[in-house]
């Protein structure tokens, strides 16, 4: 891969995982929003705004999640979604800043949830799941390719005295 294609990769790269942090903290954001509220007609209504069936599995689940919600657990949810968020934007500079740590970071964070795509996928197939693992296989791939060109580079130097 050429220099110029690596580079609007590894941009492209940092672009998802700062879409990634966005898209969490505004969920976060937006379960604040449930504090003082029924949680649980909140979950009813959307799950009938959306025609969704009550009795399916998922709608059924996230009704049922909602019974269990208290201000504290909401409070609790939206701080770990700042932490995930924070996360995913300081790798998203430091990959768009062509930082080593955050290519590392990026290989490891994708390659942490392979084998749960992997498993999920067995477990059932469907095209959100696929499209998931083909994603993480590209910026494993890509952080593994970077890492191996600024490795190669590293040795071609003279020592750092």
């Amino acid at each position: 891969m050429t220099s110029s294609r690596l580079r609007k990769s590894i941009d492209t790269v940092a672009i998802l995982e700062a879409a990634k942090g966005v898209l969490v903290l505004l969920a976060g954001c937006g379960l604040l929003g449930l504090l003082h509220k029924d949680a649980h007609a909140v979950a009813a209504e959307v799950v009938a705004r959306l025609h969704l069936n009550p009795a399916q599995r998922y709608p059924k689940v996230f009704i049922n999640l909602s019974e269990n919600i208290t201000n504290g657990r909401l409070w609790f949810i939206a701080g770990m979604a700042v932490v995930y968020a924070a996360f995913r934007l300081v790798e998203a500079w430091g990959l768009w800043k062509e930082r080593g740590w955050a290519e590392w970071l990026a290989l490891g964070s994708g390659a942490i949830y392979l084998p749960i795509e992997v498993y999920e996928i067995h477990v059932k197939v469907s095209v959100l799941r696929v499209l998931a693992l083909v994603v993480n296989l590209l910026v494993v791939g890509i952080m593994a390719l970077v890492l191996r060109q600024r490795m190669k580079r590293a040795r071609g130097r003279p020592p750092v005295r």
